[in-house]
C-alpha cells in the first residue's frame, strides 16, 4: 500500500510525526545524558545505552496493524526508544529506580517481563517502562513538547540483550514454528544463560561482602586473618603502613615526599613467600631500622629534597631479602618485577649489595 492509499487518519499521523522529528531527535539527545548523570552519582555502570526514533516506515506499518487505537502522536509511546544495558541482573532494578526518579511512569503501560517464568523466556525477561519527562528534570523552551511525548525505556542485561540478538537473527519467536530439536536446544540454553546471569551478581555480591569483611579486619588489626590478595592489599594501603618509615627516611634531608602507587609491590611480597598481611605488617615491625639504615647510606651522598614513597616499601624488601640469604639474585627478581626484566636490574643488584655489606643490619 503506497502512502497516497493510506487512510485519512493514518496521513494525519505521519505529519504530526514528521512535524515532531526535532523533538524526537533533542529527547535522544538529552535522555542518554541524564540518565548517565543520574547513573554516576549512584555509582552504577552499565554497559551501555542505546537510542532510537521509529523510523516512517515502521511507523507505517504499526498504524496499518492498530492506527485506529490512537487520537494523535501522543498516543504512540514508543516512537523514541531507550535500551539501558547492564553488566548485572540486580543492576537492572537500579537502573530502574533511577527511571521512576526522573521520570513520570505509565505504570498502565509498562511491562515486568522479568516475571514472566516460562522456560524460553530467558531474553525477553526486559523491564519494559513507558516513560514522559517532568519539567522538573528536563525542560527545553524550543522543544515544549519535549515534557508531553512518551517514550519507551527497556532495561536488560547484557546476556539477556545478547539472547534476544540471537534468538531475532535465528527466526526464535517470530511465530515461525522450528524443529523441535532446536528448540530444545535453544530452551536449554535459556536456562544456562540464566543462571550464569545470576551466578555473576552472586559472585559480585559475595566479593561485596568478602571486601567489606576485609576492611573490618584491617581496621581491628586483625591482620593475619587476612590472606595476601589484591583486596586485602589495597585496604591495608589505604591506612598507609609505609608511611612512618617514609617520613622517618625523608627527614635525612629534609625532603619532601612524592606519593607513588604501592600496588607494584604486592607481587614483590608474593615472591618473598608471604601469605597474609600480617607477615608485610611483621617486616614493617622487624626490618624499618635495617630500611631506614639503607635509606641512611643512599641519601647521605646526594643531595635529594624530593623522595618517593616507594623507598620505604623497597628498602624494606631490600632488606627481608639480604637478611634471609636471598642474595644478588633475589635483589635482581624483586627489581624485575618492581622495573621489568633488563640487564641494568642485575647491575642495580650488584650496586645494592655494594652499598648494604656494612650497614649495621647486616651484621647482626
Amino acid at each position: 500500500m503506497s502512502k497516497e492509499h493510506l487512510d485519512p487518519h493514518t496521513q494525519e499521523l505521519l505529519a504530526q510525526y514528521k512535524a515532531l522529528l526535532p523533538v524526537f531527535s533533542r529527547m535522544t539527545e538529552a535522555l542518554p545524558e541524564k540518565l548517565k548523570e543520574f547513573f554516576e552519582e549512584a555509582g552504577i555502570i552499565v554497559a551501555s545505552i542505546e537510542h532510537r526514533i521509529k523510523t516512517e516506515e515502521s511507523l507505517i506499518g504499526k498504524l496499518k496493524l492498530k492506527g485506529d487505537k490512537y487520537r494523535d502522536i501522543f498516543d504512540i509511546t514508543d516512537i523514541v526508544g531507550l535500551r539501558v544495558i547492564t553488566f548485572y541482573i540486580d543492576d537492572v532494578g537500579k537502573v530502574a529506580a533511577i527511571a521512576e526518579r526522573l521520570f513520570d511512569i505509565d505504570w498502565e503501560n509498562s511491562i515486568d517481563k522479568r516475571k514472566i517464568h516460562e522456560i524460553d523466556s530467558f531474553g525477553y525477561l526486559s523491564l519494559h517502562y513507558i516513560c514522559r519527562i517532568p519539567e522538573s528534570s528536563f525542560y527545553d523552551p524550543e522543544h515544549p513538547e519535549v515534557n508531553k511525548i512518551r517514550f519507551e525505556l527497556q532495561m536488560r542485561t547484557v546476556l539477556q540483550h545478547a539472547w534476544a540478538n540471537m534468538n531475532h537473527d535465528t527466526g526464535y519467536k517470530s511465530g515461525v514454528e522450528i524443529p523441535k530439536v532446536y528448540l530444545r536446544n535453544l530452551s536449554r540454553l535459556a536456562g544456562m544463560l540464566e543462571l550464569v546471569d545470576d551466578e555473576f551478581s552472586r559472585i559480585r555480591h559475595e566479593l561485596s561482602d568478602y571486601r567489606r569483611k576485609v576492611q573490618q579486619l584491617v581496621a581491628s588489626g586483625n591482620l593475619d586473618e587476612l590472606q595476601l590478595d589484591g583486596d586485602s592489599f589495597k585496604s591495608f594501603m589505604s591506612i598507609g603502613p609505609f608511611d612512618g618509615l617514609s617520613r622517618r627516611i625523608a627527614s635525612i634531608n629534609q625532603a619532601e615526599i612524592q606519593p607513588v602507587d604501592p600496588s607494584p609491590f604486592l607481587p614483590v611480597f608474593i615472591d618473598m613467600g608471604f601469605k597474609t598481611i600480617g607477615d608485610i605488617d611483621s617486616l614493617i615491625k622487624n626490618y624499618s631500622e635495617a630500611a631506614y639504615q639503607i635509606a641512611c647510606f643512599q641519601m647521605g651522598i646526594t643531595d635529594l629534597d624530593i623522595v618517593s614513597s616507594s623507598v620505604a616499601p623497597q628498602n624494606l624488601c631490600t632488606a627481608y631479602i639480604l637478611k634471609n640469604g636471598g642474595g644478588r639474585a633475589g635483589l635482581k627478581q624483586m627489581l624485575d618485577t618492581l622495573n621489568g626484566p633488563s640487564e641494568s636490574n642485575e647491575f642495580m643488584a650488584d650496586y645494592l649489595l655494594e652499598q648494604t655489606k656494612d650497614l649495621p643490619f647486616m651484621n647482626k
